[in-house]
């Protein structure tokens, strides 16, 4: 499955500002928690992983207009939808009209604090040595026009930073959103410079840090 993210954002102009709300609340309203509450429970049946989801949400063609939530609900439905677990009429209907069909598992209600507490954790066995160390210069890839979930910013893309920690072997998302496997790669810290990301506009002082697998860098 291919599609084109929207959610790249970071480094882009023409957004407008960014409004932070004073004393924002958890919620803005009760559809919120019920949105994060029917998300958490359907990921848990195991018929996508966490990546798949990201993904999904990813793929809103309204995505730049959407609240966070209405992005994770848009998301939800593509995923259960692609899934057959709800049909076009259910959705239509906004309850259940067909025949409902079996998940891998069930969240119940006393188990949520154990689940919750135990999140996902990604860390594999490595297979090999990592091909970086810490204090290596390394050069990112580019995708002008990437297709499918990735973690590595457009605003790094084609850069050239240092890699300042090793986090061992972890699930590499861009392939584990396809639904073709776990693919683990070693996971780096790289730190960029402010003028080497953002130029002349950027601040010579700063730098960003982006955790980056082994198959977005070479050797600079």
């Amino acid at each position: 499955m291919t599609y084109v993210t929207h959610a790249d954002l970071g480094g882009r102009h023409g957004l407008g500002p960014v409004m932070p709300e004073r004393d924002e609340p958890l919620f803005h309203a009760p559809w919120e928690a019920r949105a994060l509450a029917l998300t958490l429970a359907m990921g848990a049946t195991g018929a996508w992983n966490i990546d798949q989801s990201r993904a999904a949400r990813e793929q809103q063609p309204g995505y730049l207009g959407m609240s966070y939530y209405e992005v994770w609900t848009g998301g939800l439905e593509r995923l259960v939808t692609d899934r057959g677990l709800v049909t076009e009429a259910d959705l239509a209907a906004g309850r259940s009209v067909d025949p409902a069909k079996s998940v891998p598992r069930v969240l119940t209600a006393e188990n949520v604090p154990a689940v919750l507490a135990r999140g996902g954790p990604t860390e594999r066995e490595a297979a090999g040595p990592a091909r970086f160390a810490v204090g290596e210069r390394v050069r990112t890839a580019s995708m002008p026009a990437p297709k499918g979930h990735t973690r590595l910013p457009r605003y790094v893309q084609g850069k050239t930073g240092t890699v300042t920690y090793l986090h061992g072997v972890h699930v590499f998302a861009d392939i584990n959103a396809t639904g073709a496997g776990e693919e683990p790669e070693w996971l780096y810290t790289v730190r960029f410079d402010g003028r080497e990301l953002f130029g002349t506009e950027g601040d010579p002082a700063s730098s960003v840090s982006v955790d980056a697998w082994d198959s977005y860098l070479s050797p600079a």
